[in-house]
């Protein structure tokens, strides 16, 4: 049995890159109870190593996390049929004004929503070359390593997804002119304006609903414009919030149970992306505001 106490030398260097590992881990798949797994799987995969034949211990580490968050990718990719829940960002709320120091802190410690979204997008490779060499300066021949490709091949993968973020780009907080933008939308479908609905939504805007049976996703303007006429009532009732720092809206249940929580990505004066929870299991798990705090 490995030695684990804070004495050993090889779990204080490990305990040391927690906090990194742990965010290489969330990035890559956007849950923080999935990469809490990872990096444990990757403690017990050191456990079972004789740390003195590891020249570079934050490096193995990297490349461990990589290679078991890679995995659990590509089983969530090769399994369609499985709920998509649970690949879903995490999401972070808290009442849309001046945040406590506290609230500061969980925003920052979050990865921006828009950025979660898009990177949701990206195949487990392209994701994998993206966050190690983008967000934590990993070199592409030791990515490359990883996906058993080439370092040129792992560059290619790499410019592939940056260009597909850049089409995302991403908001650095709920500023005035992106909640005036979600007031213009949640009045239109309130009042059943479809073309101001139209004007206000991204042409190739993605709605992404985690429902009770499942996730459903609906592209394109028309189709998420229909569908926010025929759900209106809901948000028109609810509550401006900040879910992982952009704009959102929360609703309850006459009872004061949640009933939804709604996210919204603004780029350029138009909606580009919604995310939306309505699944009672997903609010109940949540850390959401009570209704008495409106």
């Amino acid at each position: 049995m490995s030695d684990t106490s804070p004495t050993n030398p090889m779990t204080e260097t490990f305990e040391a890159q927690r906090d990194r590992l742990r965010a290489v881990a969330h990035r890559m798949l956007g849950s923080h109870a999935d990469a809490e797994d990872v990096v444990q799987e990757a403690w017990l995969r050191l456990s079972r190593q004789d740390a003195a034949a590891i020249h570079n211990l934050s490096g193995w580490l990297t490349t461990v996390v990589g290679r078991i968050s890679l995995d659990v990718l590509r089983s969530r990719q090769a399994r369609p049929e499985a709920s998509y829940g649970d690949g879903l960002p995490d999401l972070v709320v808290t009442l849309d004004d001046a945040p406590a120091p506290e609230d500061d802190a969980v925003l920052a410690d979050s990865v921006g929503l828009a950025l979660l979204v898009v990177l949701e997008s990206l195949g487990p490779s392209e994701r994998l070359a993206f966050v190690l060499h983008d967000l934590f300066a990993v070199p592409f021949d030791e990515i490359g390593r990883i996906l058993g490709r080439s370092t040129a091949a792992t560059k290619m993968l790499a410019s592939r997804a940056r260009r597909k973020v850049r089409t995302t780009e991403r908001p650095t907080g709920a500023g005035r002119e992106q909640r005036e933008v979600v007031q213009a939308f949640l009045a239109a479908a309130r009042d059943g304006d479809f073309e101001e609905l139209l004007r206000v939504l991204d042409p190739e805007v993605r709605l992404t609903v985690d429902t009770p049976s499942g996730v459903v996703v609906a592209l394109g303007a028309t189709r998420v414009a229909t569908g926010a006429r025929l759900s209106a009532g809901a948000a028109a009732q609810g509550l401006a919030v900040l879910v992982n720092g952009s704009p959102g809206v929360m609703s309850w249940h006459e009872d004061g149970t949640p009933l939804s929580v709604l996210a919204f990505t603004v780029v350029d004066g138009r909606i580009t992306a919604i995310t939306a929870v309505t699944d009672p299991v997903k609010l109940a798990s949540m850390d959401l505001p009570a209704p008495g705090r409106r």
